[in-house]
């Protein structure tokens, strides 16, 4: 395969940002099981409106299932906003509520998950 043919299958992936509150746990799975599942159809990012730090149950329930998100780290919105995504995933309610403003040509999606229960755990701690 040339190099222009592999920029070329490059620039077909579509671009999708997972947004969490932190980048800690549900951003982080989903661009690991769409990096994952299809990495040759799309080209998964995530970031996080108040990012902290992966989640390492995360890390380590994500590496039973055979997906390594333990050289992933936590995003600011900021460190990505210059990607062209076509569509921004909210994966939390405070992040679909703070989303900030993408262009017009970018698809926003809410698919709303529950924080995991490690995150509840660690929060009344």
């Amino acid at each position: 395969m040339r190099m222009s043919q592999i920029t070329n299958e490059r620039e077909k992936r579509l671009k999708i940002l997972f947004l969490c509150t932190h980048n800690s746990c549900r951003s982080q799975m989903a661009e690991g099981w769409m990096r994952h599942l299809h990495a040759d159809r799309f080209e998964p990012y995530s970031a996080g409106i108040d990012p902290t730090r992966v989640d390492s149950y995360a890390v380590k329930v994500m590496a039973e299932a055979g997906v390594d998100i333990s050289l992933n780290r936590a995003k600011s919105i900021s460190e990505v906003q210059d990607i062209g995504f076509d569509y921004v995933v909210t994966v939390c309610n405070e992040a679909h509520e703070q989303c900030p403003y993408f262009p017009a040509r970018i698809r926003t999606i809410h698919a709303g998950f529950d924080a995991p229960p490690c995150l509840g755990k660690r929060a009344r701690r």
